[in-house]
């Protein structure tokens, strides 16, 4: 009943915040074969006056020229959003769209236009992501005298964005203050956002009506059978069920007088005393109430068979004495004949407690032939009842999840969204999903700031060693129980991924470790340069549901010797990698989702290999406190090169480094990323 009361109740709806994008000109995806010189994102309220905006070309230079507020339209589809009300969350249906309408100065290429938004909404949520569209007309010139734009978002859009915890709509204000104090709010002028209609009773977030009616055929079956349980039994038959001699005898030994003799005298001679007095005092042959203590006393639940003095002799007198009832029941006279061989009786749930043939308890409470007592039924009832209501509870906890704990499906039709939340970030091909991290805000974009999260820890058997020695590093990842764990979710063809930077972001390697039978990691290490260096594990654990849960921890590990930290590279967009040189495109921006591409120069990218599922992968190390943010690419070339997703979690400088596989070889290239 429990099983079958959840499984009709409501699944849990979509949390989902609102001032989201939902629709543009040209649509997100759309091949666009004429003049351009605008793009209009119409999101469900108007964005804040501080929004950020940017429209990168398929050279990663930007060209958007400034953006305006729009006049609001009919939308082509109305949008569904979940607004938290009282404690949970609520639908609402949006019809009206408030476009911002974003200026381009010129199309310098054919190919992929990225559009990136950052705002926050009335609620605080931050609304930020992408849109892309491809351009396939005519190349139009820059302006006379046009510079591309590097200004970055307002600070204090970006403190009240990161006061949520994870990219997109996150799960909720963090630590600090109310987002929406930090962000200006638009001018009087402008319109204001639409009144949302209320959403229908039967959202799609759950079974609705169905669901109830249902849970009420659940109730009606279960009176219709406990109904059927409580029907006359033939003349004849026995209500209960039939034991044989054996089964009789066996009773008698255990559940009989003997026991409840035995049971009175582990209560006290009290009691004892009490109950040889009871025996003894003459009584109405009717039956009474026993009280909850005497129930408990005289198992009351326990199925006590009457048997014929023929077959079971009754106990010499002095336990007789003992065994008899406590003093508020009533014991019958001993019959003259006996009753039935086999014949049994119950101790009914409600306490009605007749006497039997040789001054045994018997049950009492049904009616004879009654197949369930009225203390059963309720409880039958009872059951299901707190079952729909548990259920119900549950359903209305899990609508209570905020998106940033759930994991997602298929991309979005908008772009992809980078889910930064344990220092990953994925394109589109990926889906959007989330992963926990070490906190909130700014830090919740990076991880390995630490060796334990998520309730696992990395525990390295050694922490150090000799400069220029090749070791092997081992170490296990421990959960609370304090055992090693040793099931792991193959994530771009490896179980687990090992990352090694030194404090001054040299020396960068990414190694795969082997796994012995009892969860110790291994892999050859070595260091050439004294100094401090911090190792990072990426992997995804699988719980005992079978749900992978990503994660990135971090440990220090020292090399003794003299330490000359080397100075950061500055920043520039050609690294050398190997035998090939690597230009960086793009503008990384702060708070903001923004493309990086990478195109290995003079080499046909048709030679450009799968490594590890994907054509690259980005490591991304803050200058400082070393926080890690690993970048997936797009699952395919754009335009000849290898894209990549990324969200800058705060001001400062990185260095980001990109591995690619030509001929079967892996090369590095690295660079410098100044945003201070």
């Amino acid at each position: 009943m429990l099983a079958s009361a959840i499984v009709l109740l409501p699944t849990p709806r979509p949390a989902q915040a609102h001032g989201t994008l939902a629709m543009s000109t040209p649509a997100a995806g759309a091949t666009v074969a004429g003049p351009l010189t605008e793009v209009e994102l119409y999101f469900t309220e108007q964005v804040a006056a501080n929004a950020y905006f940017t429209v990168t070309a398929p050279g990663g230079a930007r060209v958007d020229a400034g953006w305006r507020q729009g006049t609001p339209r009919p939308l082509d589809k109305p949008v569904r959003e979940y607004l938290m009300v009282d404690g949970k969350f609520e639908p609402r249906e949006y019809d009206t769209g408030f476009p911002a309408v974003v200026a381009l100065s010129h199309l310098p290429a054919a190919g992929q236009y990225a559009v990136s938004y950052l705002s926050v909404a009335s609620d605080g949520e931050p609304v930020r992501g992408t849109m892309s569209f491809r351009y396939t007309g005519r190349v139009t010139a820059a302006p006379q005298g046009w510079r591309a734009p590097v200004d970055q978002p307002d600070p204090a859009l970006v403190a009240a964005a990161e006061q949520h915890a994870t990219s997109g709509h996150a799960a909720g204000p963090a630590s600090g203050g109310p987002a929406a104090s930090a962000v200006p709010t638009a001018p009087s002028s402008t319109a204001a956002p639409a009144s949302p209609s209320a959403a229908a009773t039967d959202d799609e977030g759950g079974l609705g009506w169905l669901a109830w009616t249902g849970a009420a055929a659940l109730v009606v079956a279960a009176v219709g059978y406990a109904g059927w349980r409580r029907r006359p039994v033939p003349a004849g038959r026995s209500g209960g069920r039939q034991r044989g001699p054996a089964t009789t005898r066996r009773r008698d030994a255990t559940a009989g007088p003997g026991r409840s003799a035995t049971a009175a005298g582990r209560k006290g001679t009290a009691r004892a005393a009490a109950t040889q007095r009871a025996a003894t005092s003459p009584r109405p042959a009717t039956a009474t109430r026993v009280t909850a203590a005497t129930r408990a006393t005289t198992t009351a639940r326990t199925t006590i068979a009457r048997t014929p003095a023929t077959t079971a002799p009754r106990a010499p007198a002095a336990t007789t004495q003992t065994a008899a009832p406590p003093p508020d029941v009533t014991v019958a006279p001993p019959a003259t004949t006996a009753p039935p061989a086999g014949a049994t009786a119950r101790v009914a749930g409600d306490g009605l407690v007749p006497a039997g043939a040789d001054g045994v308890l018997t049950g009492a409470g049904p009616a004879p032939g009654s197949r369930l007592g009225n203390r059963n039924l309720a409880l039958v009832v009872g059951g299901l009842v707190v079952a729909l209501l548990a259920g119900f509870g549950l359903g209305r906890i899990g609508a209570d999840v905020p998106p940033a704990t759930r994991t997602g499906g298929t991309a979005p039709a908008t772009g992809p969204v980078a889910a930064a939340g344990d220092g990953h970030q994925h394109g589109p091909g990926t889906g959007p999903h989330t992963h926990p991290g070490d906190g909130g805000g700014a830090s919740g974009q990076v991880t390995g700031l630490s060796v334990n999260a998520g309730g696992y820890t990395v525990q390295p058997k050694t922490r150090s060693q000799p400069a220029g020695v090749r070791v092997d590093y081992q170490f296990r990842i421990v959960g609370t129980d304090g055992r090693p764990a040793t099931r792991f979710a193959v994530v771009h063809e490896k179980q687990l991924h090992l990352v090694v930077v030194g404090r001054d972001l040299s020396g960068y390697q990414h190694l795969h470790p082997t796994m012995a039978a009892d969860g110790t990691w291994s892999v050859p290490l070595t260091l050439a340069r004294p100094g401090g260096h911090r190792i990072y594990a990426d992997f995804s654990v699988t719980g005992a549901d079978g749900t992978a849960l990503p994660l990135v921890l971090g440990v220090d590990h020292q090399v003794p010797g003299a330490q000359t930290p080397a100075p950061l590279p500055s920043a520039q967009p050609t690294a050398t990698a190997g035998p090939f040189a690597v230009t960086m495109t793009g503008t990384p921006t702060v708070g903001v989702t923004v493309p990086l591409s990478f195109r290995v120069d003079g080499l046909d990218p048709a030679r450009l290999e799968r490594y590890l599922g994907a054509y690259g992968h980005l490591v991304v190390v803050r200058e400082g406190d070393l926080g890690y943010v690993h970048v997936h690419p797009e699952p395919e070339l754009v335009d000849g090169t290898v894209q990549f997703w990324l969200t800058t979690p705060s001001a400062g400088r990185y260095r980001a480094y990109f591995d690619f596989q030509v001929d079967g070889k892996v090369h590095t290239g690295e660079y410098t990323l100044d945003l201070a």
